[in-house]
């Protein structure tokens, strides 16, 4: 396989593989050094992809692996997951501090939920996968992931209802 050949494969998704990386690590330069991992590991191994139906489905279970092993090890004990890719130019400064206030909040909440719901609101909410590519990168039933992300909206929505609505009677 050529290098053209496999930049026409891997250049679709790669973009994804960071957000994921991102979610999970926060850190830009961490989720930029996981991606170029992820990247030399597909290009060492891209004589072995026709084993794989789905590259892009793979290259996301090897980012999301990597990135929990980052994590997992003592190196990565400060890093934590936030979430704050929203701009809008067009508003006042009074709403786009409230904005920014709500990413926070939201960002905040979402590191409290267990490490599956996060992956699930990460790779349905975020990156927009249907749920039979979330099923083969996280190894889970239909049923699993629909019950993990209901659970992961509705805590966010309970949580951040509580508070903006906090003092009001």
């Amino acid at each position: 396989m050529t290098q053209t050949e496999f930049l026409d494969i891997v250049t679709p998704f790669k973009d994804k593989v960071f957000r994921l990386a991102k979610r999970l690590l926060v850190s830009r330069e961490e989720a930029e050094d996981a991606t170029q991992e992820i990247l030399i590991k597909l290009w060492n191994n891209k004589e072995d992809f026709g084993k794989y139906k789905n590259i892009e489905a793979f290259s996301m279970t090897m980012t999301k692996n990597f990135c929990l092993d980052k994590l997992k090890s003592k190196q990565a004990q400060n890093l934590k997951i936030v979430h704050s890719n929203y701009q809008d130019k067009s508003v006042t400064l009074q709403k786009q501090v409230e904005l920014n206030d709500s990413v926070d909040w939201v960002g905040r909440i979402i590191e409290e939920l267990p490490e599956q719901q996060k992956l699930v609101l990460q790779l349905r909410d975020i990156e927009q996968y249907e749920f039979e590519e979330i099923e083969k990168v996280l190894n889970m039933k239909p049923t699993a992931i629909r019950v993990a992300l209901s659970r992961a909206r509705k805590t966010i929505r309970e949580k951040l209802t509580k508070t903006h609505s906090y003092g009001v009677k």
